[in-house]
């Protein structure tokens, strides 16, 4: 009797704990709100330095186009994935609303322009309207609109997800041009796909634990207490009604397109001046094997008018590179098998099979070998979740499988079908009479999720200044994942119902990701002043290129065009050999801390809450470009052409004299005119190596990937070990489309 007092005081105990830890929880939040723009100026003689130095000695300071450097992906806590990496589960820093984002860019990374673009699934009626406003406010305190120390722009991100490589679409950020109530769209629109919102069944977590959270972690209850309040707002707003024209619709229902094709449509309803940015193309983490960009090639699902960007590069990785390699094999009949290794690329699928192989023990070498063939099936059929049918399997088990060993600061798990390099040699067909195509240019922004535009400035504050963020302790990392699964000699077969059913956290592979992010790249734009509408018209015309980072200086013309020179993003016909040059400058060295000015700005505590203490902060000597390299990619004349023959990477390689500090270059096609087809040249300006973190991902020893050291976001990484490797930073140019045009036709 006394053993059965004893637990029912023990069951009385914890409900009362749960009681109040329900209560803490469910009541005692408040809203995430937008912070408050420092109202500082940015002084003048800053602004024209930094307009000096990105003209640099390539071209006098006033000329015209100048560049300017920015970042149109920019995440604040306004975003559910942002909002929960700030949490202490996470070993997170906090708040991070939409005015950091506006105070970092002019007083730590010292930027010309940013675009917010929190995403749209999180983003409540609310929220848009107090980024808006905020965006809003950090103009106001920029100065004199036709030059402002800072162009901050609005929009939002559509992230569709889809649970295989037909119905995935992947991410977009959507950018308005103005900022005015008649402006910007009522409402940002979402998508719809397997992640509605990070917020939804708690992102996995087991009730107990999130509920017993304010008590575990009693001294932060408060951000839990902020975290479901924030996710009860989200949860609380209503689909708004289809097929109704969006200027019908409430003012506080989330608007829905489920395709790029309807995303498209309710633009065209609002008809306010927009682009569509695409991201993160071939990023494996949330991307299905298999995945490649050709429905979105297609004049239904495309629109050339809007979409005329890609972004290359981001806090992710690389997405420029095509390879002919794929993570599985496909039958005539629909059929997946599992590729053999290569020297350049092992498939996830084969190396499940050699860890269940490893596991073998004393088995007979049948069942041995049913066991390896069953564990490769097993992964292809769990699509993206594939490490979860191997239990018990580590980030070291599972080696560098899935990744490109040769490319430079590739995205987790590459996916080759939508690199950039792919997307603009291939073509759709559907009309052959009228082959579509998908002429874009480049840029490179952070993705960063802490509201602070323009990370790449030096290397520094890795889980600050990258997505790397995890569980500060081996308790935390059981609270977060769930109870660790045994080794098995077999692997399992798992639906999507049950993939469906595990922790989100571990449905996509969160801890060997974390070895792959990066600092972020820049937009750099050939602009004809500082103001929105120069910035924007640079955007639309294409005269823009990406960098990894550092402010690179990049120019990139056709010089013997028949109505003149025709820069970077120019599409023309021609039909004599074509003759470019190019010229690059390297990034300044940058100098330790924070300039006098923004010290003077800013207090200390701001300056290390906000910058880590560290800020864009240029000497006078210059990094040195090695040299230019050219991609020349044809696109398909016919659907079964093949790409690897298409794409040239590099095409030429032109070394840069070592005693300059800007290489000018020229090149030209002695075969276009012969070779009588369509033909698209690119360039990347390849700087001196400097450490970057995360430049050697999982830093790799021996041949295959023998051994590595991942650079984990949680505690099995030293907080202070920025896993810094040498790399070759680079800038790269927006294409030049120039279309064949025999002697007869040419104009």
């Amino acid at each position: 009797m006394k053993m059965w007092k004893t637990i029912a005081l023990g069951v009385g105990g914890g409900i009362v704990i749960l009681g109040i830890a329900a209560f803490v929880v469910y009541s005692g939040g408040e809203h995430q709100g937008p912070g408050v723009v420092h109202p500082a100026p940015v002084p003048a003689v800053v602004v024209k330095a930094r307009q000096a130095r990105q003209s640099g000695s390539v071209t006098p300071e006033n000329a015209s186009p100048q560049i300017l450097f920015g970042d149109l992906h920019v995440h604040t806590t306004f975003s559910a994935d942002a909002f929960l990496r700030s949490v202490p589960l996470l070993n997170g820093e906090g708040a991070h609303p939409p005015a950091d984002a506006c105070d970092f860019a002019r007083f730590c990374s010292n930027l010309d322009f940013f675009a917010l673009t929190d995403h749209a699934k999180s983003l409540t009626p609310l929220h848009w309207r107090e980024s808006l406003d905020s965006i809003r406010q950090c103009n106001a305190v920029a100065g004199d609109p036709a030059n402002p120390d800072l162009v901050a722009f609005a929009g939002f991100e559509w992230s569709q997800v889809g649970a295989t490589a037909a119905t995935h679409y992947g991410h977009k950020n959507v950018i308005f041009h103005g900022t005015g109530p008649t402006q910007v769209p009522t409402r940002p629109i979402a998508p719809q796909g397997i992640v509605a919102s990070p917020m939804q069944k708690n992102g996995g977590i087991s009730p107990f634990t999130l509920l017993s959270l304010p008590m575990i972690d009693f001294p932060n209850r408060q951000r839990y207490a902020d975290l479901f309040t924030f996710g009860r707002e989200i949860r609380d707003v209503g689909r708004c009604p289809d097929g109704v024209d969006v200027h019908d619709l409430p003012g506080d229902c989330r608007e829905i397109a489920e395709t790029p094709r309807v995303l498209f449509e309710k633009l065209d309803q609002w008809g306010l001046d927009s682009l569509v940015i695409p991201h993160g193309t071939s990023w494996g983490f949330y991307t299905p094997p298999g995945y490649t960009y050709d429905k979105q090639i297609s004049p239904t699902q495309n629109d050339p008018l809007r979409q005329r960007l890609i972004e290359i590069y981001s806090g992710h990785g690389n997405a420029e590179q095509y390879r002919s390699w794929r993570a599985f094999e496909s039958g005539a009949d629909g059929s997946r098998t599992c590729p053999a290794p290569s020297s350049d690329y092992q498939a996830c699928c084969w190396r499940a099979g050699e860890i269940i192989r490893s596991r073998c023990g004393d088995a007979p070498a049948a069942v041995c070998e049913q066991r390896v063939q069953d564990a490769r099936k097993n992964y292809l059929a769990a699509e993206a979740a594939g490490h979860l049918t191997v239990p018990g399997a580590s980030v070291e088990d599972w080696g560098d499988c899935g990744q490109c060993r040769d490319c430079f600061e590739a995205p987790f798990m590459h996916r080759p079908g939508g690199s950039a390099q792919y997307i603009l040699a291939r073509g759709n067909f559907d009309n052959p009479s009228a082959p579509a195509y998908s002429p874009i240019g480049f840029v490179a922004s952070s993705d960063n999720h802490t509201a602070r535009p323009g990370t790449g400035y030096k290397e520094f504050a890795r889980r600050k200044m990258t997505e790397a963020a995890g569980p500060r302790s081996a308790a935390w990392r059981k609270r977060i994942f769930g109870k660790p699964e045994p080794s098995s000699p077999t692997s399992i077969a798992l639906t999507p119902d049950e993939i469906r059913a595990k922790p989100k956290f571990r449905i996509l592979d969160l801890e060997c990701q974390a070895s792959f992010f990066m600092t972020g790249g820049l937009v750099g734009v050939h602009a004809n002043g500082r103001d929105r509408d120069s910035i924007w018209k640079a955007l639309q015309e294409r005269h823009v290129y990406g960098t990894s980072g550092p402010r690179i200086l990049l120019w990139f013309e056709l010089d013997n065009g028949d109505g003149g020179s025709a820069p970077m993003g120019s599409e023309i016909a021609f039909s004599a050999n074509p003759h470019f040059t190019v010229r690059a400058s390297g990034a300044f060295k940058q100098k330790p801390g924070c300039p006098l000015w923004t010290q003077r700005a800013l207090s200390a505590d701001r300056l290390e809450r906000l910058c880590a203490g560290e800020c864009y902060n240029p000497g006078d000597e210059r990094l040195k470009i090695t040299r230019i390299e050219v991609v020349r990619i044809q696109p398909q004349e016919f659907d079964s052409e093949p790409l690897q023959s298409l794409i040239k990477d590099p095409w030429r390689t032109l070394p840069c004299p070592a005693n300059k500090s800007t290489c000018s270059v020229q090149f030209d096609d002695p075969d276009f005119q012969s070779g009588a087809r369509d033909t698209i040249y690119y360039v990347r300006a390849i700087q001196q190596p400097t450490p970057a973190i995360n430049a050697d991902n999982l830093r790799c020893e021996g041949v295959g990937c023998k051994k590595l050291r991942p650079c984990y976001g949680d505690f099995r990484t030293a907080y202070n070990d920025q896993c810094l490797a040498d790399t070759e930073q680079r800038a790269w140019s927006s294409p030049i489309f120039v279309h064949f045009a025999s002697a007869q036709a040419a104009p």
